[in-house]
């Protein structure tokens, strides 16, 4: 091992880093050394964005470019203390891409679709609720309110609990579920007793529904919660109330929603159309 390598491991030791992270640290700056075949501690700000440069046309993926930063950020900030700013080993944009979002049609078409009681339910939940998979396994019979008409998630993503909406027309299918199921425990319990439902199956069952719907669109669990915030925002929801209901933390994840729904796009008329009449339009 390299004195470099050495001091690095010994400095990501110290803060407890994963292994795993560890080594993704030291093969990236590896491979930072071999292009240029000359030691880190002889390069600079320069040479850091020329190779940042060189693993774009590469055609790196977001996730390993992102390692290499963090990387180089760790191994000249921590390791090698050098005083120009670690500003100057900018990130990568990942990209943004729009969610797909079925129609009310399409979503009752994907239910319809899915012939286990028990997986129909979650997925329904999913939809009704917009929760996410995770959250839906992680539910327990307790967790569902018909007092108050609302349903629990206990320790959602960013280890924070929230209330959902407890939709009449879902409580109804949550009682025939019950009455067929029997769970005690976990609303769906999985094959390994007193284990919940692995998110994998729910997963698995929608894509097999969406083969047996027909769907060339790609459909996944994550779509019924786009679809559940798309159809409560053209419904008029205020997009903070939709942000809380989806756990968001941040409002701009949840206004992104405005830029898939047809109706608040069609809401703003194009310039075209707000110009007076073209005269005849020329022959061919």
């Amino acid at each position: 091992m390299t004195p470099l390598r050495q001091r690095m491991t010994e400095d990501m030791q110290i803060r407890q880093l994963s292994p795993h992270t560890q080594r993704a640290y030291i093969a990236a700056v590896a491979r930072f050394a071999k292009y240029f075949g000359r030691s880190p501690a002889d390069l600079g700000p320069e040479d850091i964005r020329a190779y940042q440069l060189h693993l774009v046309a590469q055609g790196v993926g977001h996730s390993n470019f992102a390692i290499t930063v963090c990387a180089l950020r760790f191994l000249y900030t921590i390791t090698l203390g050098k005083e120009w700013r670690v500003e100057d080993i900018p990130h990568a944009r990942r990209a943004e891409r729009l969610p797909v979002v079925l129609s009310p049609a399409e979503v009752t078409q994907l239910l319809a679709a899915v012939p286990s009681l028990k997986h129909r339910t979650a997925l329904t939940i999913v939809y009704a609720a917009g929760l996410r998979v995770s959250e839906v396994v992680a539910l327990k019979v307790t967790d569902i309110d018909s007092q108050r008409m609302v349903i629990r998630v206990v320790q959602g993503k960013g280890r924070k609990d929230r209330y959902v909406m407890l939709s009449p027309r879902l409580l109804t299918l949550l009682r025939e579920y019950w009455k067929a199921a029997r769970p005690q425990e976990w609303l769906f319990p999985g094959r390994v007793p007193r284990q919940p439902l692995r998110a994998k199956s729910v997963q698995v069952a929608c894509g097999d529904a969406r083969k047996a719907a027909g769907f060339t669109k790609p459909v996944t669990v994550h779509t019924l919660r786009h679809s559940f915030a798309t159809h409560l925002l053209e419904a008029g929801t205020n997009v903070r109330t939709i942000q809380l209901l989806l756990g968001h933390r941040s409002l701009a994840t949840t206004a992104r929603y405005t830029q898939v729904s047809p109706q608040v796009l069609n809401a703003t008329p194009s310039p075209l159309d707000l110009l007076p009449p073209l005269a005849e339009p020329p022959s061919a």
